[in-house]
């Protein structure tokens, strides 16, 4: 009988403990970022970003338990409107169809996360660096962390296929698109 009791207050505090420990944070769009990097006629890199995106995960003890988080494709910035128009069109995420790029964690270690990215109806397997920044209290009580996730998809994989050939060789679009996701999140 003793040695249940034990037991049971043993279990009960260190179940209570990682209880504290873990934390669902909702993704704070206003300090973070979603963008991309793609190569352009071969020779420069266009820079990119999304403007609404939206996101929540789970941590505990600095390790992800889950993370999902959906972005709208229709708010795509590359700070040209006539190519966000033609990146909004059906020669790439046709926005008309498929609204929402979205991605699901299915396994996570200290250094890389791998989920399920979905883009035009495209779903395949990523795998993404992570570089943990921590956890703070703010200055007003919350609870935040941040964290960076990199990474490089071919983007012909999610059917985003239009391309031109150049006359000196090569094609205006790269496939790599290199990911760099910055976010900031607030406890639940």
């Amino acid at each position: 009988m003793k040695k249940s009791l034990i037991a049971t207050v043993l279990t009960t505090l260190l179940l209570g403990s990682s209880a504290v420990s873990a934390a669902v944070y909702k993704v704070d769009a206003s300090h973070s970022n979603v963008g991309f990097k793609v190569k352009h006629m071969m020779v420069s890199t266009v820079t990119g970003k999304f403007g609404n995106f939206s996101g929540m995960y789970d941590l505990e003890k600095g390790q992800f338990k889950s993370l999902s988080g959906a972005v709208n494709a229709g708010s795509i910035d590359t700070g040209i409107a006539k190519r966000d128009d033609h990146l909004r069109s059906a020669d790439f995420f046709d926005t008309a169809k498929f609204g929402d790029i979205n991605f699901v964690m299915t396994s996570a270690s200290k250094s890389k996360m791998t989920g399920n990215l979905t883009i035009r109806g495209v779903t395949k397997k990523v795998t993404l660096d992570i570089d943990m920044g921590g956890t703070v209290t703010d200055p007003w009580g919350n609870q935040r962390s941040g964290f960076v996730l990199t990474g490089q998809i071919n983007r012909k994989d999610f059917g985003l296929n239009w391309n031109k050939a150049i006359e000196a060789g090569g094609v205006v679009v790269g496939d790599e698109v290199k990911l760099v996701i910055e976010i900031e999140g607030i406890e639940e």
